[in-house]
């Protein structure tokens, strides 16, 4: 996880996933639009997954 992915992930929760694929610019997407908290955490949940 680097510090451009981290900062996207606080900023524009959506865009620091887009290569993780549809399903997951979908899903953090629409956390986002219910809270930009919950958002910014399912994007850094995503990014750290280690199987991705």
């Amino acid at each position: 996880m680097s510090l451009l992915r981290v900062l996207l992930a606080i900023f524009f929760p959506p865009l620091s996933v887009i290569d993780k694929g549809c399903g997951s610019f979908v899903i953090i997407f629409l956390l986002t639009l219910c809270g930009w908290i919950p958002g910014v955490i399912g994007a850094l949940v995503i990014l750290n997954n280690p199987k991705n």
